[in-house]
């Protein structure tokens, strides 16, 4: 079933605009089930939070579909006060946090850093300093192995859900072994502290307001295998 673009993205929120009009397809791959979104020649796959799951899902795509091209797509925290909730940022060099390994991009712009957790605003402002990297995501680094091992172009875009000073939320106990965000025990956790209310609210109009320019970027261009350059690691 060859298909000429593969995208990884973390949540179906990231990527709503894409997955509404697209056919879901299910496919089981190394015991896993997952669910694919087909929209003429690209798929889709959403492979939950972190560098497993995203790396799971990776070899899941390229075995089933057989894509020409890779990409890693979804959210990505600031990591520069240059760089706004909303804005695409589509990196020439991605750093792995775990070893330090680096994949490079032709025609991209700034580092984007692979970290393991969810950052916050002191962990962000640290993470800046030590990588000289001006966003952080928590799968792109894993996405693009997958390529590499298969000898697949890979390129990344991401938008920014969230500026360098924004304190997130805890969240990362509300991830599942599966990469999943659990939204209703999240709700019930906040709700009961009032204190968390502001925060909780700005990161949902940062998130929704992320998705939008996403779309917006998605709907505008049109990847071709040639688009998507060949990525180097070192």
């Amino acid at each position: 079933m060859p298909t000429t673009l593969a995208i990884v993205a973390a949540l179906e929120r990231e990527v709503y605009s894409f997955i509404r009009t697209a056919t879901r397809v299910r496919h089981t791959h190394a015991g896993r089930r997952f669910t694919f979104f087909e929209r003429d020649d690209t798929v889709l796959v959403c492979a939950g939070i972190g560098l497993d799951a995203a790396r799971r899902a990776a070899e899941a795509v390229i075995a089933i579909y057989q894509p020409k091209a890779l990409q890693s797509i979804g959210f990505a925290g600031a990591l520069t006060p240059t760089l706004h909730v909303g804005d695409i940022f589509t990196p020439a060099t991605i750093i792995d946090a775990r070893d330090g390994s680096r994949t490079q991009i032709a025609n991209g712009q700034g580092t984007l850093l692979t970290f393991m957790s969810v950052a916050g605003a002191q962990q962000k402002a640290t993470l800046a300093q030590a990588y000289s990297a001006q966003a952080v995501d928590m799968e792109a680094a894993a996405v693009a192995t997958a390529a590499r091992a298969h000898g697949i172009p890979f390129a990344a875009t991401k938008v920014i859900s969230d500026g360098l000073d924004f304190d997130m939320p805890e969240t990362a106990r509300f991830i599942d072994s599966n990469g999943q965000f659990q939204t209703a025990s999240f709700a019930a956790f906040a709700a009961l502290r009032p204190w968390l209310w502001p925060r909780v609210a700005t990161l949902a109009r940062n998130s929704s307001k992320a998705a939008t320019a996403l779309a917006r970027h998605l709907k505008n261009s049109h990847s071709a295998p040639q688009d998507v350059p060949e990525a180097k690691t070192t």
